[in-house]
Order: C-alpha cells, then structure tokens, then sequence
C-alpha cells in the first residue's frame, strides 16, 4: 500500500510502498476514505510523542470501510462504514470496565501506539469496543473530520464541562480544536468569547457562534479583556491551542467557582507550564482535562449532527491528496489559514 512514512523525528516524511497490514485477532483492518490532519500529527513527527517507536506512519483523524476481520471480532463485517476514536479502550481494564476508555490503561492509538492511517488501509485493535459505525448522511470527510479535536472539543464542553445555557465560555485559540468547542457550546446555549491572535480566525469563528472575539496580540490584557466582556470573568474557559500563555490565561479569566478544560496538548517543553494556583484555590476554580472520547457517547453526538445542530464539515478547508500530507504536515507549526485538511484521496 501506498504511505506517509518518517523515519526520523523533524526530517521530511515520505512518500512510499510498505506492507499491508493485517488485522489482530480482536482488530479490524479499515480501507482509509478520508483521514484529517491534526497537529497531534505535528507533535508526533517531532518526536513529542514517547509511544512512537521508527519508522512509523502518522494519521489518527480516520473515516472508511472495513476491509478484514479478526477472528475473535463479533460485531463487525467487511463493508461496513465507520469511524474510529483516536483513543482506543483494551475493553477489559478497570478504565474501560468503569466507561471511561478515553484513559484506558491499555490504549491504542492509530497513528502513535501503532502505524496510522495517512495509507490506504489501517489496522485497529479491540474493533467491538471502539468502532463507530457512521450513518448514511454522514459522508467520509466530514466523519474524519471528527477525528480527534472534535470529539475532543465535545467530550470537554457537554461531559467534563458540563455547560449550561447562558454561561459564558471562553476559547483560547480558534484552530480546529477550538472552532469546534466554539460550535459546540454555542449548541448548547452557552455565550461564546472567542480568542486568538488573528483578525481571520476571529472573524472565522462568528460563523461558528461565537458572540464575542479578543484579538489577543501584542499589548492584550487576555484575562482583563474577558473579564470586562463576560462581567466577572467567564463560567467555563477552554484552552484549545496547548501553550503556557493560553493556559494561564485560560485559568485566570475565570469567574469564582469556573471551570477550565485543557483540550491543546501540552507536550515538549510546554508540558509543565505554570498556573495560577493561588486563584485556583481562593476562587474553588476546577480543572479538568479532555483526551478523546469512548465510543459509546458518539451515539449523542451523532444525534446533533442529524438534527443540523452540530455542522462539522465546516470545519473542513483543504481537501487534499496523500502525496501532498508530508508538506502538510510540516506545515503545522505556522498555524496558518482557516479550517482544517482532509486527505481525501489516495
């Protein structure tokens, strides 16, 4: 099969002929329709990643059609249209036992634990625990298009945030991940304030609902301008771009008794930045953290795609071929442009 390969951390990808894989006895092999590209990807070809052993192939945003099974796999057939989280639950440890696969003990990630899915077919463990089979409407670039962020985006908003109608929600950082926490907590009936560094994005992200954008370049109080925006500070403030500054921010422009979700990943030099712990404490502040999403609670997402709550594919910028993914990929660290990149073809 054809494949983005890297063989080194921070040297070019290529683009080569490698092995077909074949399924494990509990995985599937997927016949790759569409795959997305996510700065994860980005992190992991700069060796941010300790799971990934060289050479490898990256690519974790998936949507396509089963091509094999395993022999244990009992509830999925060659055909079949579906999607993957890019967290995988074992199914049997105490995480997965208790629901919570997005942190099992025993993870599988396409596109870091094992080779991914920026190839024409992808193998995935534990198949009956998390495959999601995708509804007719649904086409292959928007299902990918899910991928990581969004899924993400929604497990922090609906699940770890709990966001009610009417609080206000701050978003640091209008990427993919942040666009879709924009669209999602704006679905939810919350207020969104949208920061980022760029007149576009800002403007970007009205579309998707928010109702108040902080250009936070150079000379931008961040915290003071939320503050004075949302009129104490907000209920819910979402780090969607994974730096120190965001993070702090993120934290301080909360109201008393906020919540903040860190969805940017914080890895490299940035995986243990400083917070203000000294409001965490004196205003009960909570943090949580939001690292993909089971399976199961697709089901609810689903729902609000289908009613046209939820529009995810217009997240979607760049529709582009496999041999174009490694300049892509590079790419990543200048944040440049709206939307984000789908493989479509291979």
């Amino acid at each position: 099969m054809k494949a983005v390969i890297f063989e080194q951390f921070g040297q070019a990808p290529q683009l080569r002929e490698v092995r077909d894989p074949s399924p494990s006895p509990l995985g599937v092999v997927i016949k790759v329709e569409a795959t997305g590209l996510c700065r994860s990807d980005w992190h992991g070809w700069m060796g941010h990643d300790p799971d990934i052993r060289l050479p490898h192939v990256p690519g974790h945003e998936l949507a396509g059609t089963v091509l094999a099974v395993g022999k244990h796999v009992t509830s999925w057939r060659p055909g079949q249209r579906v999607t993957v989280p890019f967290v995988g639950g074992c199914g049997r440890c105490f995480e997965c036992n208790s629901g919570n696969h997005q942190v099992c003990e025993n993870q599988f990630q396409p596109g870091f634990t094992a080779w991914g899915s920026f190839a024409e077919y992808v193998a995935v463990d534990f198949a009956d625990t998390n495959l999601v089979e995708l509804p007719d409407m649904l086409d292959f670039a928007t299902a990918a298009s899910l991928g990581c962020r969004f899924v993400t985006s929604f497990r922090a908003v609906v699940d770890q945030a709990k966001v009610k109608p009417g609080e206000w929600v701050a978003v640091h950082g209008c990427g993919g991940i942040g666009l879709s926490a924009i669209m999602i907590a704006a679905a939810m009936g919350a207020n969104v304030v949208a920061i980022d560094i760029t007149a576009e994005k800002l403007e970007f992200a009205r579309t998707f609902g928010a109702v108040a954008t902080i250009n936070g370049g150079a000379g931008t109080n961040v915290i003071e301008a939320v503050r004075d925006v949302t009129k104490g500070g907000a209920h819910v403030s979402l780090d969607a771009l994974g730096h120190p500054s965001t993070c702090f921010n993120s934290i301080a422009c909360l109201r008393r008794r906020g919540r903040h979700v860190q969805i940017g990943l914080m890895l490299g030099d940035h995986a243990h930045p400083p917070i203000p712990m000294d409001k965490v404490i004196a205003h009960e502040l909570e943090i949580y953290g939001s690292h993909g999403m089971q399976a199961f609670r697709y089901k609810a997402l689903m729902n609000m795609l289908e009613t046209g709550r939820l529009e995810p594919q217009k997240l979607i910028g760049r529709r582009i071929r496999l041999d174009q993914a490694p300049d892509a990929l590079m790419a990543m660290d200048r944040f440049e442009g709206t939307g984000i990149d789908v493989i479509t073809s291979f």
